[in-house]
């Protein structure tokens, strides 16, 4: 990954993201809402391992301001493939503070796009927003 670097980030593929978002469903159809960020980041890093799609866990995101790293200043609940970076929440409602760290992530990591991904809705598919710079 191009930690830092603005411009063209990395991006995945269509079929990609169709596979990663159909393990999130199958680990929210079994687990369901009401439990914490972590049991579905460790379930959903199962779920996407088992079907063969590499991942990597809580990655450091360095933060560089004017040529000086300041070190780590975050950490992204999951990257897949170095290409797309899934946050996972488990909060009642997506809030604009949320969008604005995933650009921010988006933007230090060098990537086009990314999933928040709340688990704690009825259907995942009412607690999943695309985010794309």
């Amino acid at each position: 990954m191009n930690h830092g670097e603005h411009g063209e980030g990395k991006d995945c593929t269509a079929e990609l993201i169709d596979r990663v978002l159909s393990c999130a469903t199958r680990v929210h159809q079994f687990l369901g809402p009401g439990l914490l960020e972590s049991v579905y980041e460790v379930a959903l890093a199962y779920e996407l391992d088992k079907v063969g799609i590499k991942i990597k866990r809580q990655v450091d995101i360095p933060v560089v301001y004017d040529s000086v790293n300041l070190g780590t200043g975050f950490r992204a609940d999951i990257v897949v493939d170095d290409s797309l970076l899934l946050e996972l929440k488990a909060v009642d409602e997506i809030k604009p503070v949320h969008l604005a760290q995933m650009i921010t992530y988006l933007k230090l990591m060098g990537l086009k796009r990314g999933y928040l991904l709340n688990f704690n809705t009825r259907l995942l598919k009412d607690g999943i927003k695309r985010v794309s710079i």
